[in-house]
């Protein structure tokens, strides 16, 4: 006889309810166009309840946009791969979970609010840097940064954009172009 996962309480969903709407409605409507009311709406429940098990919005939007990359070891890739391979694992990172993952929350919002952009520096500093860090030497601060237009700029058109002819390109047309050019900077090149 095999053991049967622990139920969830009550509370364990009603916590993941709140969650899961906030994330939905951070991605939808950033951080300043969503309210503690719309999440309790979306999550069927009452605004206190959002006070009760998160605090508040900015805790609630912390917790929303807590991210890990997941990025690879990009020092185990032959180096003139480097570029598509980080192309590759943000598209899947982005379009996860029907693009409530914490990136676009972040993303969405970092433009007009500051809790927002530090996250996003935050996430920047702590795991796309130092991954980068590890091919670049010394140089790493500023091919890390132009690596991040590369891939922030992807991630703002084709996901809050969403311009027409970057959503329409194909997921491997974007790996190759987008790729080309990280992989340029990466090498040391400046185009």
């Amino acid at each position: 006889m095999t053991d049967s996962p622990a139920k969830k309480t009550k509370s364990d969903r009603t916590r993941e309810a709140i969650l899961e709407a906030a994330r939905l409605l951070f991605a939808q409507k950033g951080y300043d166009g969503t309210t503690v009311r719309d999440i309790a709406a979306a999550a069927a429940i009452d605004p206190a309840m959002v006070i009760r098990y998160f605090g508040g919005k900015d805790a609630l939007f912390a917790r929303a946009a807590d991210l890990d990359l997941r990025l690879p070891d990009l020092t185990i890739l032959p180096r003139n791969a480097v570029g598509e391979a980080l192309v590759r694992h943000f598209l899947t990172v982005w379009e996860g979970d029907g693009g409530t993952t914490a990136l676009p929350i972040a993303l969405r919002s970092a433009a007009s609010n500051d809790l927002a952009a530090a996250r996003l520096r935050e996430i920047f500093a702590t795991q796309v840097a130092p991954a980068i860090a590890r091919l670049a030497g010394p140089d790493a601060p500023a091919v890390a940064g132009l690596v991040a237009t590369q891939i922030l700029g992807l991630a703002f058109t084709r996901y809050v954009l969403k311009l027409p002819p970057v959503v329409a390109l194909p997921r491997e047309r974007l790996v190759a172009e987008v790729g080309r050019s990280i992989q340029a900077y990466i090498d040391g090149a400046r185009p």
